[in-house]
């Protein structure tokens, strides 16, 4: 009959006009195999941006871009680097910079551990100071939480340098720094979460881990979230605050309990350190989880070897964007030399970089090259 035909074809339509909303809520959220699969993106301009940025990232052949004049080596001084805590690779790789540099210059070096406590910290710096070294290194710690020390550092007239110390690098007037060595923060942040993008099509469910007792790592990681928000089909499942000091202990029970959570939900991890992956491994392996992913996990820091080793083996680690830890520690040593002889800071900032299984040629370590030839010919050593 022509009236329940026409019936039977309204609701026919309804139905299908249903389907394609539903679809249309679920399309980009974590979850929704069939754009995966598909290959359809979950926001395709800022998907094709994330790819274009990504391949200038994934260079290796990055020559040299810093200072290449100078002051040459101001003799006889001493250095002390107070390290937030030598159990983060980060810092640790710096000093081993810094050791390595002052080696060629001729200085003498002294590392103080703080612990990874504020009151071991604080510890360090008095001692620091108490020494009454040339120079004092802040090794990835806030000094704000060192105010005293600081204070009595400039009363001395014992130039400060950061390492990871405050957001920017560059000069610091409060607190005050002769300059601060890291990579632009904005850059990294970016980069990172642009390979999240980049990756999965547009399409993913990512768990960001950081630090939130670091206003550098925190600014980090809400600079991470930030631009991962700028993709429609990436879904932030959980934002996980574990301190450094704590990660060994800590990550394994969280990454236990955000796999129950998630479970094949969870397709992207991004690190404020790569050192979280570390203490991750075991928490995955024990659910069955394979080493090559998902979760596909990335560091926005710092590239220590272990994090290529584990991107070389694939074991739950895929990318890093490391710092040029070596190449921060000759730094450290020739602004430092720099503020011996009355110049300013040099104004380096070395360039974002993102290290895989693809471009590392089983490397452990990334610096740009002809650095130390660079170095070496300022200092005329």
């Amino acid at each position: 009959m022509p009236g329940v035909r026409n019936a039977r074809s309204a609701i026919a339509t309804l139905l299908a006009v249903a389907t394609v909303l539903l679809s249309g809520c679920d399309r980009g959220s974590s979850n929704d195999e069939g754009d995966t699969a598909s290959g359809r993106s979950g926001c395709p301009a800022v998907q094709a941006k994330a790819q274009a940025a990504v391949s200038r990232a994934d260079r290796t052949d990055v020559p040299w871009g810093g200072p290449t004049s100078g002051p040459k080596a101001v003799t006889g001084r001493t250095l002390v680097y107070v390290a937030q805590t030598m159990t983060n690779p980060g810092v640790a790789g710096a000093a081993d910079g810094v050791r390595e540099a002052a080696k060629v210059i001729g200085w003498n070096v002294r590392v103080i551990d703080g612990g990874g406590t504020p009151a071991g910290i604080q510890a360090a710096m008095s001692e620091a100071v108490a020494l009454r070294p040339s120079g004092i290194v802040i090794g990835g710690f806030d000094p704000n939480a060192t105010s005293q020390q600081v204070a009595r550092a400039d009363e001395a007239g014992i130039p400060l340098i950061g390492w990871h110390a405050v957001a920017s690098p560059g000069p610091s007037t409060r607190p005050r720094l002769f300059t601060n060595i890291t990579t632009q923060v904005e850059d990294v942040a970016r980069i990172s979460a642009q390979w999240v993008i980049e990756n999965s099509d547009g399409n993913a469910g990512v768990v960001i881990f950081t630090d939130a007792s670091i206003p550098f790592a925190r600014n980090k990681s809400e600079l991470i979230r930030k631009e991962l928000a700028t993709c429609a089909g990436v879904d932030l499942l959980a934002y996980e605050n574990i301190p450094i000091p704590d990660a060994s202990s800590r990550t394994p029970r969280e990454i236990s309990s955000l796999l129950s959570r998630f479970r094949n939900r969870w397709t992207h991890s991004v690190a404020i350190n790569d050192l979280y992956f570390a203490d991750a491994a075991p928490a995955f392996r024990a659910a069955g989880k394979e080493g090559a992913g998902p979760p596909f996990n990335i560091g926005a820091g710092d590239g220590d070897p272990s994090a290529f080793q584990r991107i070389d083996n694939e074991q739950y680690q895929a990318a890093t964007v490391p710092e040029p830890l070596t190449l921060q520690g000759w730094q450290i040593v020739d602004e430092f030399n720099r503020a011996f002889a009355g110049r300013p800071a040099s104004g380096y900032v070395a360039p974002v970089h993102i290290s895989t299984a693809d471009n590392s040629d089983g490397a452990t370590t990334w610096n740009p090259s002809g650095y130390q030839e660079a170095y070496r010919e300022i200092w005329d050593r």
